[in-house]
């Protein structure tokens, strides 16, 4: 069984990077991906049995605090903040866990981390693993 993952991110190849990393662990299976906070709440009806979303903050539109803001009264999925601003300690990560972020990693090196797997792929797997046992517990 694959928990189905929604990928949330502005940058289009930050996506790509994301759905690669994704495609390595054959436990998850990106199955939908949105460029900002109000896309991803418009799938959010299109995917009832999602079960993680991989969500940046800073993104037009909508950015990630306000769609955490929406989408806990529309899902049940989990949601990891996946952001360059969620360092350790960070304000904005604080804020993202105040509402109701499931998990936080930092980007490597900024908006496009072309070395996401390099340097979080284990912490990222690590977080994504255990919110999804803590899920089915």
């Amino acid at each position: 069984m694959s928990f189905k993952v929604m990928v949330v991110d502005d940058a289009a190849m930050m996506r790509l990077y994301i759905s690669s990393f994704l495609t390595s662990l054959p436990d998850f299976k990106m199955v939908a991906q949105a460029a900002n906070g109000q896309e991803a709440l418009d799938k959010l009806s299109e995917i009832p049995d999602l079960d993680l979303i991989l969500l940046d903050i800073e993104m037009p539109v909508m950015d990630g605090l306000e769609f955490l803001r929406h989408a806990k009264l529309k899902t049940r999925a989990k949601i990891c903040m996946l952001s360059s601003v969620t360092v350790s300690g960070s304000p904005l990560a604080a804020k993202a866990r105040q509402l109701g972020a499931d998990g936080v990693v930092a980007k490597p090196s900024g908006t496009v981390s072309h070395d996401l797997e390099e340097k979080t792929g284990d912490e990222l797997t690590r977080v994504m693993r255990a919110l999804m046992t803590n899920k089915a517990a």
